[in-house]
This record gives C-alpha cells, structure tokens and sequence, in this order.
C-alpha cells in the first residue's frame, strides 16, 4: 500500500475531547463509497485496525440521504480523529458534505487525504467538485442554498488543512 517515496507530514497532537464525551472510535474515516470503499478506504482500515486502532468505516447498511443518521451522528461524537478521503466524487454525494459540516464542526484532529484529487479543486470548488455545486444548486429552494453555503464552507476549511496529496505519489 505505502512506497518508499512516501511523505508522512507531521502534525501536532488533537486536542483532548471535551471532557463529557466519550471516545469509542479512535479513527472516524469519511469516504465516497464508490471511489474507494473497495480499494484505497478498505486498505487503510485493515491496515488500522490491524494496529489496533478501533475505526469507524461505514457499510452498505446505513441509510442514506436526507439527515445523518442517528448511528452515524453517534459515531462522529464518539471519534477522536477524522480522516476524510477526498476524492473525485466525494462533493456528489449531499451525504457525504452532511457528514463533513458535522465533522468540520468538532475541536479534534482532521486529516484530509486527496485521493486523486487536486487539494485545490477541494478548497476552491473547481473541477469535479465545481460540477457537483451545479448539480446542487439545480433548482435549489432557500433551504438547500443554505445547506450548500454550509458544505461549501466546510469543503474550504479542510481543504485548507495539511494533508496527504496521494496524487504526488503515484
């Protein structure tokens, strides 16, 4: 999975979790599913819970669209670090940006990985990810554009982030 020619880019410690939560995940990862649930995002987790990291990954079974899910909610509360894997089709999915306002929202570590993505097209909404915003705002009413200003914020501010640019690598 890693070459010798990777990077690793160090980062300071997370600050603790506020001191009412409990942490049942050390690693919440945030994916498009169908860009990497199968290739990269599975690799990683094994590779994490191999080392005894308890990871959170979610499946097929959770429902999808509209409000996250209880179960997931739960879990971003209950995470100490986020790893979110961005990729081609990431800003496709209104799950997907849900999930990162919520993560965006938390004092803890992020960490954001562009998986054959350029880290600029995340922060400033272009290439893929600036179709994705046309196919958004089709037709959106007032409440949409309010949730898409929330993505679109959210999108730069961990797009801002010191990460790993998988593109660099092969």
């Amino acid at each position: 999975m890693a070459s010798a020619n990777t990077h690793i880019i160090p980062y300071s410690s997370p600050p603790p979790p506020p001191p009412s939560s409990k942490s049942t995940y050390e690693v919440f990862l945030s994916f498009r599913g169908e860009d990497t649930r199968y290739s990269f995002t599975d690799h990683l987790y094994h590779a994490l819970i191999s080392h005894g990291i308890h990871t959170f990954r979610d499946d097929d079974e959770l429902e999808r669209g509209g409000v996250i899910a209880s179960d997931l909610q739960k879990a971003i509360e209950e995470s100490k670090i986020f790893v979110i894997i961005f990729s081609a089709n990431y800003a496709n999915s209104r799950w997907c940006l849900d999930e990162l306002v919520e993560i965006s929202q938390r004092q803890r570590l992020i960490l954001p990985i562009f998986y054959h993505v350029d880290p600029s097209d995340v922060r400033k909404q272009t290439g893929s990810y600036e179709q994705a915003f046309v196919d958004h705002e089709k037709e959106a009413d007032e409440e949409k554009k309010e949730k898409i200003q929330k993505w679109r914020i959210a999108l730069m501010k961990v797009g801002n982030l010191a990460g790993y640019d998988l593109q660099k690598y092969g």
